[in-house]
Order: C-alpha cells, then sequence, then structure tokens
C-alpha cells in the first residue's frame, strides 16, 4: 500500500495558509480588545452593519468549519440570527460581552482542531463536496477552507476597524 505524503512545498503552502488563519485571528483578537462595548454597537459606517453582527457574523463563520473539516459546530444557535438574518432585522439575541466570549470558544476550540490536522489530511475533500467532485476539482479540499475563511476575516476586520474613530 501506497501511502499518500505532502512534499515539502505542500507543507509550506499549509503552514502559509495557518499562519495568515493565526494572523488574522489575532489580529481581530487585538481590535476587539481596543474597542468598548458601546463601540461594537455602533454602526461601522452610516446605514452599515454595527459591530456587534460583525462579531457575530464572524464568529459563526468561524463556527462553520467545523462541520466542513469533520468536526461538530461550537454555536449552532449563532447561524440564524448572524447569517439568515440581516443586521438591521436581527433582535441582539446575545450582549457584546456574551458574543465575545463565544468568538473566543470558538476560535480556541477551531485552533486546536486544526492543529491536529495532518498535513495529509488537509488535501482531502471537505464535508460539503461529493467524491465524485472532488475528483474533478480536487483544489476543494479542507485547506482551501480554511483559505477562504483568511480573507473574509480580513474583509470585515477593515470594516470594524472605522469604530476606533467613532
Amino acid at each position: 500500500m501506497i501511502e499518500n505524503s505532502v512534499t515539502k512545498q505542500q507543507e509550506v503552502i499549509i503552514k502559509m495558509v495557518l499562519d495568515a488563519w493565526h494572523l488574522k485571528v489575532s489580529q481581530f483578537d487585538k481590535l476587539l480588545v481596543e474597542l468598548s462595548d458601546e463601540q461594537l454597537l455602533k454602526e461601522v459606517a452610516p446605514g452599515r452593519n454595527r459591530g456587534i453582527y460583525l462579531l457575530g457574523h464572524l464568529t459563526t463563520l468561524a463556527d462553520s468549519i467545523f462541520p466542513l473539516l469533520g468536526f461538530e459546530k461550537q454555536a449552532p444557535h449563532l447561524w440564524k440570527p448572524f447569517v439568515q438574518t440581516s443586521d438591521k432585522d436581527s433582535a441582539d439575541v446575545l450582549t457584546v460581552a456574551e458574543l465575545r466570549q463565544e468568538w473566543i470558544k470558538v476560535t480556541t476550540m477551531l485552533w486546536e482542531k486544526i492543529a491536529a490536522i495532518s498535513s495529509n489530511e488537509w488535501f482531502e475533500r471537505h464535508s460539503a463536496i461529493s467524491e465524485e467532485d472532488f475528483l474533478k476539482e480536487p483544489h476543494r479540499n479542507k485547506l482551501n477552507i480554511v483559505l477562504s475563511r483568511v480573507s473574509h476575516v480580513d474583509y470585515h476586520l477593515g470594516q470594524i476597524q472605522f469604530l476606533k474613530a467613532r
């Protein structure tokens, strides 16, 4: 039996993606420390989402990585108010302090799960793609899930930065 093994270049790619994830989460953590609860209750710009909504949204999107990697979600109760419902239509289901704790819980557990994934597993299909489709599109793997979420966190991180001046 031939065992799949990753190349040195693939190891570098894995490290780059995971380092990027860790960097963006760390940057968001730092920003959360700098912002008050009152600032997070404000819109990032007139007519745009509030910081609390974006915090809940990013927590939920981080949580959505778990099942794609084969693990159980940690905060499924956040999906409806922070993904399926817009900020303007969403009732505040949690306080800023509670959402801060959810963010820490989800990202800490996610990092633990990510750290336990072997190099070979990163290039396996994620749970949202069929085996047949994965044969045609092998780039739709577990590592690509994390990579796509890096840019998503970065996008909203840029928005939330505006709250520092408000």
